[in-house]
């Protein structure tokens, strides 16, 4: 069973991206970001930390277990 994680699009259209870049920064195909955005394909943990430093947030945050962004560091 996969995740859908809308806070993945949610972010990225916050900073103006497409999946084309970000699937870039990822080393994927936009098409693989696609399903991870829509829930049709596993987000690997790799690509999560990833996004998370990224977008500069929690990886909580983007798994929808808290609402606060902040990232303790």
């Amino acid at each position: 069973m996969y995740m859908y994680f809308p806070r993945l699009r949610d972010l990225r259209e916050d900073m103006d991206m497409n999946q084309t870049r970000i699937a870039e920064m990822l080393g994927i195909k936009q098409t693989v970001y696609s399903r991870y955005e829509r829930g049709f394909q596993t987000l690997p943990t790799e690509h999560l930390v990833k996004l998370a430093d990224f977008y500069d947030v929690s990886t909580d945050y983007i798994l929808g277990r808290t609402n606060n962004k902040a990232v303790n560091k």
